[in-house]
């Protein structure tokens, strides 16, 4: 079976004062991006979607998309802020798109078959992009995976995060998530308001085509009942948890012991550069992936 990755790299990087999609943070010039798509390639992944936004579209073809030509077939989504079902219209005030549930639903005419979901800017590790492959090339009708994280490894020491906690049954299939904004590291830890060992939600998932149906459903159950709001935003693993919540889908959760880091502000990135160097002294990756 054929497998897709899909990348969403439409973010401002307003937090991270600029675009961190194409910011080099490798020994050899690589970026975050770079490594999540060596890994989906040697996973078995044979075509990556980059969802971005048209005015960058130039540029990251440059800087970006023409590092894989000849390794893996690349396509480009493009999520605007007037990109919306039929019948919905931009209301007055809104500024940005509408978040990573549009973002998939952007790209839902360029998929036919099984994809994985990550984030541009978050490093995954070899084995989260190994297992969505598994999954993926057995998976069929509502059945989806995450690849979960635990909380305390998710953290920036400069300043809040967002993170979507997952409760999951006996069985390891996710029930639910909840979105929690504004996490600050002092809020994680024995006695704390989060224990730290709770599973993360970090965009890192795995779908078939039939999620379209039920995203579908919900953006436009989202603009109407919220559309309004100028800074409303239609989450993916809010989507995802509805659809369990309604039967429509399973969710297996695949832990993983893969190293996490993100550089959702511009301090981050220090310690992601060091992260890198230390793996790629382990003989875990070259010391430049695209010679």
């Amino acid at each position: 079976m054929s497998l897709t990755l899909v990348v969403l790299a439409a973010g401002m990087g307003s937090r991270y004062g600029g675009l961190k999609q194409i910011d080099p943070v490798g020994p050899g010039g690589e970026t975050v991006l770079d490594y999540a798509v060596f890994d989906a390639v040697r996973a078995g992944f044979t075509r990556v979607v980059f969802v971005i936004r048209r005015d960058f579209e130039a540029l990251f073809r440059a800087k970006i998309g023409a590092r894989y030509a000849g390794r893996i077939a690349v396509d480009y989504v493009f999520q605007s802020l007037d990109a919306l079902p039929a019948g919905f219209t931009v209301p007055a005030g809104r500024e940005k798109p509408w978040g990573t549930g549009h973002a998939v639903w952007c790209a839902r005419d360029a998929l036919g078959g099984n994809f994985a979901v990550i984030n541009a800017d978050d490093f995954y590790g070899a084995d989260s992009l190994a297992q969505l492959a598994r999954f993926l090339g057995a998976a069929r009708g509502g059945e989806f995976a995450m690849v979960g994280f635990r909380l305390a490894n998710t953290l920036s020491e400069h300043g809040l995060v967002s993170r979507g906690v997952c409760a999951t049954g006996r069985d390891g299939a996710l029930r639910s998530i909840v979105e929690h904004t504004g996490i600050a590291p002092a809020e994680v830890g024995a006695g704390r308001k989060f224990s730290g060992d709770e599973v993360v939600s970090m965009n890192c998932w795995g779908f078939t085509p039939a999620l379209f149906a039920g995203l579908d459903a919900q953006f436009r159950e989202f603009l109407a009942a919220r559309g309004a709001e100028p800074k409303a935003e239609f989450y993916l693993p809010a989507s995802v948890s509805t659809m369990i919540e309604r039967g429509e889908a399973r969710v297996r959760v695949l832990p993983t012991e893969s190293a996490w880091f993100g550089v959702t502000y511009r301090e981050d990135k220090p310690r992601v550069e060091a992260a890198i160097a230390e793996l790629v002294a382990r003989g875990l990756y070259p010391a430049k992936l695209w010679a």
